[in-house]
């Protein structure tokens, strides 16, 4: 399953626009998708109390079978979704804890799919993302925002499937 692609979902919804928009380009690509509420995982926390959540196996998971994360989220506030940005936040374990884990990270590529109702998003929304690969050592590939009344366009999506 090396070089191969997941898209990670993380939406307040598992029948949501997101989900929806992720399912249709997952099918129509061969992508894996990863649903982060099918897990159970906390807030990072310092003392790492948390240890025996399932973010650990699931970032193991991750980092060995795919080369190419999409990461997919809803627009919540101006923000990527609080699970989203709880998964973010828990790769400081990759860090901290489990070193050699999150070195694997390097040389990966990350994207994005982002999705509101909105008409367009503004570019600051990707800089955490952007950020995140930067400092990981990952291939930002880039990122896309889907209105989620409109049909995915796939020219719009051509460089996920590139890499």
């Amino acid at each position: 399953m090396k070089n191969s692609k997941v898209i990670i979902v993380g939406s307040s919804r598992n029948n949501g626009n997101t989900t929806k928009i992720i399912e249709t380009i997952a099918n129509e690509n061969e992508f894996d998708i990863v649903n982060l509420n099918d897990y159970q995982f906390s807030y990072y926390d310092y003392e790492n109390k948390n240890r025996e959540d399932d973010f650990l196996p699931l970032m193991k998971k991750i980092i060995e079978n795919y080369e190419t994360l999409i990461f997919a989220t809803p627009i919540y506030w101006y923000n990527m979704s609080g699970i989203m940005k709880v998964f973010f936040d828990r790769i400081s374990d990759l860090l901290t804890i489990e070193k050699e884990l999150g070195r694997q990270l390097r040389g990966k590529n990350m994207a994005v799919i982002a999705n509101t109702s909105d008409e367009e998003l503004d570019y600051d929304f990707f800089l955490p993302f952007r950020k995140s690969a930067e400092y990981l050592g990952m291939n930002y590939l880039g990122d896309v925002y889907i209105n989620a009344n409109t049909t995915i366009e796939n020219d719009k999506i051509k460089f996920l499937k590139d890499k």
